[in-house]
């Protein structure tokens, strides 16, 4: 099977960060066509990272249960399904995705229809088609009913740190109370907490600080015209940066839908517990951001982190603590999940991101991308170099546990 073309995809492409293969051979249509119709609404309704990560964790690990249920290739991840004999995994796929993102997005009902009537119009009328998509509504009710008190969605509570009557900036940070949601495969936020952060006095920290002082600010006479390019390239972030890499890997690798399946409800559940356990360090440490750290170096009886009252960040820093690195602990969860599914060699991948216009960046090893997420942050002065460290360490953690147990060969 071809992947298919259709005018959605096209406004898609567009509007959100993807690659250049999207025409090769693959047998996992509609596995890909509902992630990429996932991250079209993410984009046009402006869903965040958190909680797009959520559905489309919910959304993958659906379709896996579904199909996995026909073809037992895989442990499944909690759900009991018995299918029937002849199921489509076809029909049970494109049930499976349709209902979760229906509940996500009840408003988009007319859009979802058609979707999932073009779909279930590649499978021939029968038992097999019928029987498919009562088995991916089935699945889809039980991964709903199963995240239904996952404390995604936590009122924000976050108490601005002041004394009575000085006045604070009134903007509230982002994400105070995504540690505490209920991961996939972590035992809680906290299991991967790293150590605190050095201290102000710590030759780390020194060499750190004066490093972004330098590569980090907006008019910076170090960084170079590509490391400029490369820090504005990853200014978007969330799933919808590492999604275009699942799809043309798993292109490059012609996977089954049962294959396919698995490894995008593997890369899902590892970013969305990546971004769980990053907020649970975020706000546990509270640590100050370069733009804050380098105005007020006056205040850490360090002379050799000097202050500059007037500093800039090249792009607009995240309103969350700086410690430890979201896009590093993401963006490695990801690519370790990658690697252990098909190696660290991958062929040519080709990305390209509506914050860097007519750009487009290749890699031909995983971990190439992940270290240059890493590096961007620092030349984009939003995080000191041992916060990119560090949380590279925890997504590699949370990548090695979930393949551990998780979806493993039968």
């Amino acid at each position: 099977m071809k992947l298919k073309t259709r005018s959605w995809l096209t406004v898609m492409l567009a509007t959100v960060l993807t690659g250049t293969l999207l025409t090769a051979s693959v047998r996992a249509d509609v596995i890909m066509d509902w992630n990429a119709r996932a991250d079209a609404i993410a984009a046009q309704a402006q869903v965040g990272p958190f909680p797009h990560g959520r559905i489309l964790a919910m959304m993958h690990v659906a379709m896996f249960e579904a199909v996995n249920a026909i073809e037992r290739r895989y442990a499944p991840y909690k759900l009991k399904l018995t299918a029937e004999a002849g199921a489509s995994k076809d029909a049970a796929a494109a049930a499976a995705g349709y209902y979760v993102l229906l509940a996500a997005y009840p408003d988009r009902r007319a859009e979802l229809d058609g979707a999932y009537v073009a779909m279930l119009a590649g499978v021939a009328d029968g038992d097999a088609k019928n029987k498919g998509a009562e088995l991916g509504k089935k699945a889809a009710a039980e991964i709903i009913a199963l995240r239904a008190d996952d404390r995604a969605d936590a009122p924000e509570s976050y108490r601005p740190v002041t004394a009575p009557g000085v006045y604070l900036p009134t903007v509230i940070p982002a994400g105070s109370m995504q540690g505490a949601a209920t991961p996939w495969t972590m035992t809680s936020g906290s299991q991967f907490r790293p150590s605190a952060p050095p201290a102000l006095t710590s030759e780390t920290w020194t060499k750190d600080f004066n490093e972004i002082r330098e590569i980090g600010r907006r008019d910076s006479k170090t960084r170079t015209a590509e490391q400029t390019t490369i820090g504005r390239f990853w200014f978007l972030v969330g799933p919808r940066t590492y999604n275009p890499i699942v799809r043309q890997v798993a292109m490059a690798r012609d996977m089954d839908i049962v294959d396919c399946a698995r490894l995008y409800a593997l890369t899902a559940m590892a970013g969305f517990d990546a971004q769980i356990a990053v907020f649970d360090g975020k706000y546990t440490y509270n640590l100050w951001r370069p733009l804050t750290a380098i105005r007020n170096a006056d205040q850490t009886n360090n002379p050799a982190t000097p202050r500059d009252a007037t500093w800039l960040p090249l792009g607009d820093t995240p309103m969350h603590p700086e410690y430890p690195c979201a896009h590093c602990i993401v963006s490695a969860s990801v690519s370790a999940v990658l690697q252990s599914v098909v190696g660290n060699e991958v062929g040519d991948i080709f990305l390209t991101s509506p914050t860097a216009s007519g750009v487009t960046r290749k890699w031909t090893r995983l971990q190439d991308y992940n270290e240059e997420v890493a590096l961007a942050r620092i030349y984009a002065g939003f995080h000191y170099r041992f916060s990119t460290v560090v949380g590279k360490d925890m997504g590699k953690k949370i990548a090695d546990q979930l393949i551990a147990n998780q979806l493993r060969k039968q």
